[in-house]
Formats: structure tokens, sequence, C-alpha cells
């Protein structure tokens, strides 16, 4: 049997940067720094939203509003509560064809201020957090953190607030035990060491001297906070205030192949399906990007996939040519642009090597996410594979399938079920990641370039 005979009947998928050209790879390293830039503008749900609008009206993308008439071609966007967004280039097919669409979220995990944080202990002020989505606790701490969030004051005014994103700025940090002290603490589980109410954010320590009453640190520190920003400790209660790692995107490697960053998951996805709508022009399909809200905590809220936020916009599309929602959602297809799991050889234990994603492989195709027995799974019909693999080979995008895990160690969800809910054709798909939840996460530049690639073939698919 010849070798390409037995390349012909047996399926081993081929190292990425064996098959990417000197073309490409340059191409591929443009792309990355744009993506890098658009990580550092984007550490909030909030943020990722305002750099979206930025860049789409650049591109002659216009808001869109309820009624407008639109022609193929036309570029919009839907801000849904500045949490979530929409974007849409018009196809020259009705949308009773159905649409093509991207779906990925770019809330994070992160640590939430809760109502009333602001708390001053030893001489020390700090701020109680509620950490969001699924965390590895130790990993949070000692840590340096920046706070990003919006504030609605009393009268009805809102204020941005950042601290820590500028080189001039603070910084803060949650403390943790020295080892000297900490015998007892080592004993535990590695999910018990570090209790959720112990990730209080240590944000000051100068007492306020013309007070001679208790909490003066903390008071020194509210004085600041509005002189700054014109807020009072009660305006925490109408707040949305995260704290995320303060590390920006980064090169990884001495080869500078990979990308160290906070928030991959999922921002890595959405902002391959932002720059591979803006390089769709004239599709024949109407094409659909989406930036869900909330998938960390079960895509739940009016920003989240499973509202009817997303349904009202299309149904809005629809109506505009006289089209029934039904039938677009019954022609459509989505890719549930979602990362997955890299395999790591320093955890083989709970990965399962032949069904598992590897850097530099490529696109992360996963038939079905869930847990255990694909609980939680829409489990994508062999023809929906089929048509993503054959679109894929025929586009030159590599990829390769993918599995969260071995079927006993755990599990994970994405949107796709939600999307599948409403009747719409659904695949995952994402870049593989190390470290995934953690306050920096690592990525490859070539499977991040491969999820552009797909997400531009995706768009321009008939």
């Amino acid at each position: 049997m010849t070798k390409e005979e037995k390349k012909k009947l047996l399926y081993r998928p081929e190292h990425g940067f064996d098959r990417l050209t000197a073309a490409e790879e340059a191409e591929m390293n443009a792309y990355c720094e744009d993506y890098k830039a658009f990580l550092d503008a984007s550490k909030t749900e909030r943020e990722c939203v305002f750099t979206a609008v930025k860049l789409a009206e650049q591109r002659g993308f216009v808001e869109y509003k309820r009624g407008m008439k639109l022609q193929p071609g036309d570029k919009v966007y839907f801000n849904n509560r500045g949490k979530a967004i929409m974007l849409a280039v018009i196809g020259t097919l009705p949308l009773s064809a159905g649409a093509n669409i991207g779906a990925a979220h770019t809330d994070a995990p992160r640590l939430d201020l809760k109502p009333n944080p602001l708390y001053e202990d030893a001489e020390m002020a700090y701020l109680k957090t509620h950490h969001y989505g699924g965390i590895r606790k130790y990993q949070w701490v000692t840590v340096p953190l920046e706070l990003h969030g919006k504030v609605t004051r009393a009268d009805g005014s809102e204020v941005y607030i950042k601290i820590g994103d500028d080189p001039a700025d603070p910084q803060l940090v949650i403390n943790d035990l020295l080892p000297h002290l900490g015998r007892e603490q080592g004993k535990k589980p590695l999910n018990e060491a570090i209790p959720s109410e112990s990730l209080n954010i240590l944000i000051g320590s100068r007492p306020e001297r013309d007070d001679d009453g208790s909490d003066r640190v903390k008071l020194a520190v509210m004085k600041l906070l509005n002189e700054k920003y014109g807020i009072v400790e009660e305006d925490f209660i109408s707040a949305e205030l995260e704290a995320v790692p303060a590390a920006n995107a980064r090169d990884i490697g001495l080869d500078r192949t990979l990308i160290g960053a906070y928030g991959h998951d999922d921002r890595v996805c959405a902002y391959a399906e932002l720059a591979a709508l803006f390089a769709t022009e004239h599709p024949e399909k109407t094409a659909v990007c989406i930036f869900a809200d909330k998938e960390e905590i079960g895509s739940e809220g009016v920003s989240g996939m499973q509202s009817q936020a997303f349904d009202t916009f299309m149904a809005d599309l629809c109506a505009s040519q006289g089209v029934e929602l039904r039938e677009c959602f019954e022609n459509s297809f989505c890719l549930s642009a979602d990362v997955t799991a890299a395999y790591d050889p320093n955890f083989a234990e709970v990965y399962e090597r032949r069904n598992s994603a590897f850097v530099n492989y490529g696109i992360g195709l996963c038939k079905y996410t869930g847990s255990g027995g694909k609980g939680g799974a829409s489990d994508a019909s062999a023809e929906v594979v089929g048509k993503v693999r054959k679109l894929f080979n025929d586009n030159g995008v590599i990829w390769q399938m993918a599995e969260l895990g071995k079927t006993d160690a755990g599990g994970g969800g994405t949107v796709a079920k939600y999307m599948a809910n409403r009747n719409i054709d659904t695949l995952d798909a994402g870049v593989p990641v190390l470290s995934m939840h953690a306050p920096f996460e690592t990525v490859s530049k070539l499977d991040c370039y491969m999820t552009f690639r797909g997400m531009k073939a995706v768009f321009a698919s008939k």
C-alpha cells in the first residue's frame, strides 16, 4: 500500500505549522496583533460592546432602529443594554433562506463587588467580592487586579470607573497566607483552602487624619472615590464593578507562537466573529454576529443567550422583508463560537488523548459539550458536522475534532443548546485554551487565526 493510499484511508490531523504558508503566517501575525489590542481595550463585557461599536461604526455599521428599511449589503448593529450586541450584514437572499450566525460570549470569570462591599478591619480597607462564573479561587490571590465598571448614582446619573488600567494608576490585590503559618491551610483540599468569603480586595491603609471616629481608613478611601468619581458609599448598591486581572495580552514562548491574556474564554472567538463579519461584503445569506453576556452563569437574564433579545432583533429584520421568524430560523445555521480545552500533558490524566484538541492544530469542532452522558448538550447531527467539515476543507481552514476531556472527568456547556432550541442547526467550534478560566489563559496564534478563517467561511456560505 502506498503512503497516499494509507493517508486516504486513515485519519491523522496534521500540525498547523506544517500546512501554513509564509503569506498565511504573516496574515496570522497581523490578525493576532489586532486581537491583542481588542483584548487590552475590552476587559469586561461592557467594554467589549463599547469596542465593538467603535470598530463597527468605523466600518460603516449603523445602529439599527425598528422599522428601518434595509437593503442587501447594509450593515447594522443592535446594542443590548450595553452588555451584549448583535451585528448583521444584510444578504442578497431574503431571510426566508435563513441566516448564517456566529454566537460567542464576552463575559468571563471574575470577581464582582458585593452590593455593600467596603469595610475596614485592622486599619486596612477592603472590598468584599462575589465570584462570577467557574473559578479556582486559589488562582486569584496575590494577583494584581484592576477595577472596572459602571455606577448609577442616587440622582440617576452614571459614571464609569476604571482603576488600575493606566500605567500611572495603583492596582489592587487579595492577600494570601504566608507559608510559615500555612500548615493547616496546606492540609485542606485545593477547592477549600481559599474560601469565597476570603476573596477580599485590599484597597487602602491610610486613615483620614481629620477624623477621630472609627473606620478612618474606610472613610479616607471613600473620600478619594468621591473626589474622583462623585460617588458615595450608598452608590455601590446600584453599581456593577468587576475586579479583573491587571495583565495585558502578551506573546508567550521564545518563538512568539502563543498569546497569554485574561479573557480568551470567550473573547478569542468573539473577536474572530467580529473580524470575519467586517471582512464580509454582500453575502448571499444575512450574516449575524452575536456577543452574548452571562454564558458563564447559564446564559440567563436580558443580556444572555436565553433572552428573547436575539429573537426580537431577528424578528425585526424579518419583518422588514415580510418573512416569518420561524421560517428564517429553520433555514439558518449557527456556529456556536466558544473555546474548548487544549490538551495539557501536565494533566494528561483528565484528557482522552484521541479526542482532545491540541494547540496549533486549528479550530476545534465539538459535536457535543455537556457532561457525563452528554447532559446539557445539543449534540449536532452528522449532517451538520459534515457540512462544516466540507466548508472548512473547501476554504483551507485548519480544523480538528475535540471533546472537553474524559467523560467522567467533568464537563461544560456553551450557548449551542439555546440556539438549537430555536430550531437552528448549530455546531460548537472554537479555539483550544490552556489554563481555561484562570486569570491568565494561553492560546495559539494559529488557532486564533483559523477560527477567524472558519467564521469568514461560515458568513460567506450559501
